[in-house]
């Protein structure tokens, strides 16, 4: 293959040329050009740099022409290469800034490459090739760099990045002068290129010893050159010109001796061509803060409008004027050509950047006055209506420039405390779009739930699409705004990972709308559309986009009516999707039916890790089915079946599966009905069973029989962690039994046994085990019938168990001296960090005992007194007592 590389820097030189003669440009030793526009050889012509063509491409109007020796005009001649009129067989690859490739008509491009800027490994190299001998301050300037989102994203630009790691490098060396009025670490676009241009004017450049110039001195020399660069800068900006010529140096007269100066060799990178020498500034940036500069200087004294270079205009008399205008002008161009310049614009008003730059580029305190108007103006620029673009977020990209975001910092602070609601006003919608792409806040989780309406939401679109972590719950949602949605989620540089939509108002038309969008999405893993009521056809809709979409990976459809149909459709999907680990389907009615049908799926599915069923009238035939597949699944982690109607028989069946089954961990059976005849059956799985962690059966009637059977098996488990055995009518036999397991068992570290009648006899057989037991960590027993005397016991346990870390004796009547004896275990132990002594008629004195014995125990975080009968003012002295015992203890009394 024969390659042509060309820049449209060396095509700006000529004013015609034909196809043949371009060729001989690149490589002056062909000699038959022809046989390359015969297709005598593969052929790619590469022309770098469209940006910087002197002449837009006018597709529209080229003139026609097939004959390679012919000479056209240059931008002529490229559109006809590029519609394959001339060099029909050769490929070209046009590199382009995205501003100038929209100039190419997409039916014209085959494949489009977008080149991505520094991940975070490459930024860290970046920078510690910047500091080779100081990887400290590399280290430094990196955790800056990251600790502002928006400087962070623009760093993944090189170019930036040099320049913002040279400025920030150059403040932390200096940031010990005390002669240096360096406060704070820059983080405005103004500041960084503030202290970047002061780096270069007194010759402190990273790779270099200190000149011996006096600072003084090169100042005085550079004012003159700053000012006929800046002017280049400014007007050559308003034409899209990014490439000057010695010409170009002459008109604005810039001295070609002056331009081989170090200052100007740092701001100015020089190319010999064939014909001429091209200059164009180190990065965009740089011309445009040089721009800034210029019309900041020039608007103290200039009459007519900057922007008409030649002829006269409108008077424009006042720098507040020439601001306004620049400002509307960047509003007007929608391609945001001028964004930076009037970031840079702006921030050259903010007392830091005036502070830094005063003596250097501008007079102290130079327009100060007007920092104020311009503020209020800005801002003006904002309250129009609900209609959201870039050009208006850029506009609060100049009131944070500015050194103003009061306003960004109250919505940003209603976005943390969730409280939005009724405060979405054109302006605060602006602001909102800003945070949304700046904030750390928004980083971890952008909550935009109970406060948006279809036209904001509309509106904040560009913005919500780099989003990771979105909720959107309760905003009444209906089927337009999926969408709008969906359009988002098919962009192809969508980066939203979970998306929130819980109680909203979503139809199957909507989940139609998102069911398209995941058919070609590669970023979302986490979709929540609980609480709405897209029915059995939705279901079907995003099932058969699971079948085709191996991103997502949970899904909750909870409390959406899918129905038996439903499950059906999804169970479908489960049998060719191996991506999805998580489906939630509570409260849908799935029904027995639907439970089988899951079922079967589950039978060849090996990747869904959790499967939430809760509420479905699954029943005893559903549980069976399951349990079926539990025998030959082992991949399945979680099963929630509760409120199921699942009686003793459907219960056998799963605990003849857990017999066998190797891979449940956690098994939710809480409020069925498995009675006392299902805890047997329970039992010998728990005796055969070594891999379930978590075992939930509240609210099932074990009574104590079935309770002391699951008891007796736990002498003999050594892989539950967790066991649940809330509200069911337990009483003194079965904890008593459940403490002679605690004595051997070496793997439960959580019992709840709250709403069960154990009294202070079951308590003082369970205080008994805790004497031994080193491995149980949280106890609950709520309304437990606990007196006086089990706190006793349980106080003689606490001074030597080391392990228990929750204790919750809520609603039980311990009183007066049970708090004595509990205040004085907590004198002694060291391992409780949350005791909940609620409503146990501890009276006054009772809470005044445990206050007190806070003063010797140092591990309690946390203590709720409440419902004690203390009084107001028995509760503050509580209180304050509480807070100088141990002031790291949260109480509540």
């Amino acid at each position: 293959m024969l390659v042509l590389p060309l820049t449209f820097r060396e095509l700006n030189t000529y004013e015609k040329l034909s196809a043949e003669r371009l060729i001989r440009l690149a490589f002056p030793h062909i000699t038959e050009p022809s046989c390359i526009s015969a297709g005598a050889a593969r052929t790619l012509l590469i022309l770098d740099g469209l940006d910087e063509f002197k002449t837009p491409l006018d597709f529209s109007n080229t003139v026609v022409c097939t004959d390679p020796k012919k000479e056209i005009q240059v931008d002529n001649l490229i559109t006809n290469i590029i519609r394959g009129n001339l060099l029909q067989e050769a490929s070209v690859w046009v590199t382009s800034r995205p501003t100038a490739a929209s100039q190419i008509p997409g039916g014209l491009v085959d494949r489009m490459t977008e080149i991505r800027g520094f991940g975070a490994a490459e930024m860290k190299e970046f920078l510690d090739q910047m500091f080779l001998d100081n990887r400290d301050l590399s280290s430094q300037v990196l955790h800056h760099i990251k600790a502002n989102r928006s400087l962070h994203i623009m760093c993944t630009v090189p170019g930036f990045c040099w320049i913002s790691g040279s400025s920030i490098g150059y403040y932390l060396k200096n940031s010990t002068d005390q002669s240096q009025e360096m406060t704070v670490v820059p983080k405005t676009l103004s500041e960084i290129y503030s202290y970047y241009f002061k780096m270069t004017l007194s010759s402190d450049w990273p790779e270099k010893q200190r000149e011996t110039l006096r600072i003084e001195q090169a100042v005085n020399n550079s004012k003159k050159i700053m000012g006929s660069l800046g002017r280049l800068a400014f007007y050559s900006l308003l034409k899209r010109k990014y490439v000057f010529y010695e010409q170009d140096m002459k008109t604005y007269g810039i001295d070609l001796s002056l331009l081989q100066s170090s200052l100007c060799s740092r701001l100015l990178l020089k190319e010999e061509m064939q014909s001429s020498t091209a200059y164009y500034f180190s990065h965009l940036t740089i011309q445009e803060f040089l721009a800034a500069i210029y019309y900041y200087t020039a608007a103290k004294r200039a009459i007519f409008d900057l922007f008409t270079e030649n002829g006269m205009s409108w008077p424009k008399l006042g720098f507040l004027n020439h601001f306004k205008s620049a400002v509307q002008r960047s509003l007007q161009a929608e391609d945001g050509q001028l964004d930076i310049f009037v970031r840079f614009l702006s921030g050259l008003l903010s007392p830091q950047v005036n502070k830094l730059l005063s003596g250097w580029l501008l007079a102290k305190d130079e327009h100060n006055s007007f920092r104020s108007q311009a503020i209020s103006f800005l801002q003006g620029c904002l309250n129009t209506d609900y209609v959201i673009s870039s050009r208006t977020v850029n506009t609060v990209h100049c009131l944070y420039e500015i050194q103003h975001m009061e306003i960004a910092k109250s919505v940003e602070e209603a976005m943390k405390n969730e409280s939005l609601a009724g405060m979405l006003t054109p302006v605060n919608c602006s602001v909102l779009a800003y945070l949304l792409q700046v904030s750390n806040v928004c980083m971890e989780e952008t909550n935009l739930s109970n406060c948006l309406t279809y036209n904001v939401c509309k509106s904040l679109l560009p913005q919500l699409l780099f989003c990771h972590n979105l909720r959107l719950d309760n905003n009444q949602f209906k089927d337009n705004v999926m969408e709008l949605l969906g359009s988002v989620l098919s962009v192809k540089d969508c980066q939203i990972q979970k998306l929130s939509l819980a109680e909203n108002q979503i139809s199957n038309k909507g989940a139609k709308a998102l069911a398209r969008s995941l058919m070609v999405n590669r970023s979302l893993m986490v979709l929540d559309l609980r609480s709405n009521s897209i029915g059995p056809s939705g279901a079907k809709a995003l099932a058969d986009a699971l079948k085709k979409n191996q991103v997502l990976l949970s899904l909750n459809l909870q409390h959406n009516v899918i129905k038996e149909d439903g499950a059906g459709f999804l169970a479908e999907a489960l049998l060719t999707n191996h991506k999805l680990t998580t489906l939630h389907l509570q409260k849908n009615s799935i029904g027995a039916q639907g439970a089988r049908k899951i079922a079967e799926a589950l039978k060849r599915n090996c990747s869904l890790k959790e499967l939430m069923l809760s509420s479905n009238s699954v029943g005893d035939n559903g549980s069976v089915a399951l349990a079926e597949a539990l025998k030959v699944n082992h991949s399945l982690q979680s099963l929630d079946l509760q409120s199921n109607s699942i009686s003793s028989a459907g219960v056998a069946a799963l605990t003849v599966a857990l017999c066998s089954n190797k891979g449940l961990i956690n098994l939710n059976l809480r409020e069925n009905s498995i009675s006392k005849e299902g805890g047997p059956a329970i039992a010998r799985a728990l005796r055969t069973n070594s891999t379930l962690r978590r075992l939930d059966l509240a609210a099932n009637l074990l009574y104590d029989e079935g309770g002391k059977a699951i008891a007796l098996a736990m002498k003999e488990n050594r892989a539950l962690t967790s066991l649940h055995l809330q509200w069911n009518f337990i009483q003194a036999n079965a904890a008593t039994a459940l403490a002679q397991a605690l004595k051997s068992n070496s793997s439960l570290a959580s019992l709840d046994l709250q709403e069960n009648a154990i009294g202070d006899e079951g308590m003082a057989a369970l205080s008994a085990a805790l004497k031994v037991n080193t491995t149980l960590a949280d106890l609950h027993l709520q309304v437990a019938s606990v007196g006086a005397a089990g706190a006793q016991a349980l106080a003689e346990a606490l001074m030597v168990n080391k392990s228990l870390q929750i204790l919750d004796l809520r609603g039980n009547f311990i009183g007066v001296a049970g708090a004595k004896a509990m205040a004085n275990a907590l004198k002694v132990n060291r391992s409780l960090r949350r005791l909940n002594l609620q409503e146990n008629s501890l009276g006054m004195d009772g809470a005044i005992c445990i206050a007190t014995a806070l003063k010797g125990n140092h591990g309690l975080t946390y203590v709720n007194l409440q419902g004690n009968r203390i009084g107001q003012s028995g509760a503050k002295m509580i209180s304050d007592a509480i807070r100088t015992n141990s002031p790291d203890c949260v109480v509540e009394v």
